[in-house]
């Protein structure tokens, strides 16, 4: 018999949900009117999520797609057997190319985000920046969003929610990802009546020193982007995915940096000795991650406060507790991606909505000793790592967000491993980014030393494309 924890994590949970949505699609492909996506980027997991619209996902169908550089995205088109893609320059031909069913290259992205031919906006750029701006437009026109841009999420995910909320528009995280397969994960464990105290993440690598060079090699074996890559395996991009986790369900870190790569290779069923059940319960539950266990992808440890319902889970194999696991063992990333875009659209159901404000949020490490003078290159590169903090002490600490830290310019000089902080750096003119977050520490905390250090800049925004894959 198969492992009760695996079952679980990997088959009965998202059963239902799937015939839900596997049922609405069916119908709106036998009515003729599939869902129409548009895609803002079109790197790696772009080129994959066309793929599996394309070819495996009815009542639905990639009607647009915007990258930095044209070619790339009828390139994306043409991996997935579109070879009759077309380019728009502008508004109204980009709005007849969906009409006619015609896949569609636009050379605005903007223009996606206000098409009343498109229903659902994609964003797969990974850039904070460019992302809010491409958001808020198309949030102007009533236009819902599934991010597979966890750094916006993580960054200023709050207030961009309050705007889609004005506009009766949702912002949601995708499945397949791993806040999505969390998230979801974590329902269904409430579902069954335990109690989460542990929401884990799994890596296979964590260094927080490697960048673009010495990850080349792997990301041209895999056809992907080298700092996308590095931001993998620095932690930059596990610490962006747990603080959406930790949005969602309230949970904290225990301290900066979680457990900061801890390897752990012994069984899932044993992996509660981590963790200490008394500061659990006194933190109410936390994020973190692993480097390791093997076979494991993402984790819940849930305690049940019911010794009748103990008696059953040590009965179904599940351990004699307090802390029983429940894990699962992949993340399918564009594979899934679909479902939450139909759970958006068809039923209004965000994926990994914020209960509020920040809870933890991402700071900015230098990554080796920066000099006064030096201006700062984006995450995944060779410059800063990102660090899950709680944002009580990201506050009060003024520490720089690592999904802002490109273009700001060092004031001073920074030792290697010292977090940065606003005071350390000018702050690149008139962002958008910026201001939203300022906002975000406004509304949700009552806080205004954001707004007052940016008071002085008042250049407005330029549409930066800068992040849209290439």
């Amino acid at each position: 018999m198969d492992s009760p924890g695996t079952i679980a994590a990997s088959g009965v949970r998202g059963e239902r949900a799937v015939i839900i949505v596997d049922t609405a699609l069916q119908a709106r492909e036998r009515s003729g009117t599939p869902i129409r996506v548009g895609m803002i980027g079109a790197g790696f997991m772009g080129q994959g999520l066309t793929n599996q619209i394309v070819n495996s996902v009815p009542g639905m169908r990639m009607a647009a797609i915007y990258n930095r550089t044209p070619e790339r995205a009828l390139g994306v088109y043409r991996y997935a057997g579109c070879e009759n893609a077309v380019t728009a320059g502008t508004q109204a031909e980009l709005d007849d190319a969906v009409r006619r069913g015609v896949p569609v290259v636009a050379e605005d992205p903007l223009g996606i985000s206000r098409s009343p031919e498109i229903d659902v906006l994609v964003d797969v750029t990974g850039s904070v920046e460019f992302g809010a701006q491409v958001l808020l437009e198309a949030f102007r026109h009533s236009k819902p969003a599934v991010l597979m841009n966890a750094e916006v999420d993580s960054t200023i995910g709050p207030i961009l929610r309050v705007y889609a909320r004005e506009h009766g528009a949702i912002l949601s995280a995708c499945e397949g990802d791993e806040p999505g397969l969390q998230l979801n994960l974590y329902r269904w464990v409430v579902g069954l009546g335990l109690i989460p105290r542990v929401i884990g993440n799994v890596k296979g690598l964590q260094d927080p020193y490697r960048n673009p060079t010495t990850q080349q090699g792997w990301a041209e074996r895999w056809g992907q982007n080298a700092a996308m890559v590095t931001s993998f395996a620095d932690g930059s991009k596990i610490s962006f995915e747990q603080s959406i986790v930790a949005n969602a369900t309230g949970f904290g870190v225990r301290s900066r940096g979680m457990s900061r790569g801890l390897k752990y290779d012994g069984s899932i069923m044993d992996i509660q000795k981590l963790y200490d059940i008394e500061e659990l319960r006194a933190l109410g539950g936390i994020v973190d991650y692993t480097v390791g266990p093997p076979l494991t992808k993402v984790f819940i440890l849930a305690e049940h406060p019911d010794p009748k319902q103990r008696h059953y889970l040590n009965l179904y194999k599940m351990g004699e507790g307090p802390l029983y696991p429940f894990w699962t063992p992949y993340h399918l990333v564009h594979f899934e991606v679909p479902n939450a875009i139909a759970r958006v659209v068809l039923f209004g159901d965000e994926v990994a909505p914020p209960l509020g404000g920040p809870v933890v949020e991402v700071c900015a490490v230098a990554k080796r000793d920066l000099s006064t003078g030096e201006v700062l290159d984006e995450y995944g590169m060779y410059m800063t790592y990102g660090e899950a903090v709680n944002a009580d002490e990201m506050s009060a600490m003024r520490y720089l967000p690592e999904g802002l830290v490109q273009g700001c310019t060092l004031r001073r000089a920074i030792a290697k491993d010292q977090v940065l902080t606003y005071d350390d750096v000018a702050l690149p003119a008139g962002r958008l980014a910026d201001r939203l977050r300022a906002e975000q520490y406004r509304r949700f905390r009552g806080e205004t030393w954001l707004g007052d250090l940016l008071a002085g800049s008042s250049a407005p925004p330029t549409l930066v494309a800068a992040g849209a894959n290439g």
